[in-house]
């Protein structure tokens, strides 16, 4: 048996774990909530049309971009009210998954 053993307090609602971590579980990538100002590539795809321009005025639910993946159009919309500050890809342009399109302000 190993004497090296490390407990922690592992809360979770209201109650508080003592336990061991394994070491997958300890070095894992904590959760980081996404931005909703960044329009993101769900997945990897080519940019058909690019439907606004910096500075561009959009509403909650307006077509940013259209990404073509998968024989499919799929037509990203702006996730609030806002001003476009930044649009970074083209048309044409092939993008991979998680790659920024669109930023708002």
């Amino acid at each position: 048996m190993e004497e090296n053993i490390q407990f922690v307090d592992f809360p979770y609602e209201e109650v508080t774990f003592r336990t061991t971590l394994t070491k997958k579980f300890a070095n894992r990538k904590v959760y980081e909530a996404p931005d909703l100002r960044k329009v993101m590539a769900f997945i990897p795809g080519t940019i058909i049309k690019v439907l606004v321009k910096d500075g561009s005025k959009v509403k909650k639910g307006d077509t940013l971009v259209v990404l073509h993946a998968m024989k499919m159009d799929n037509h990203l919309l702006a996730y609030k009210t806002g001003v476009v500050k930044k649009v970074y890809v083209k048309e044409g342009e092939t993008v991979p998954k998680h790659h920024i399109l669109v930023e708002l302000k």
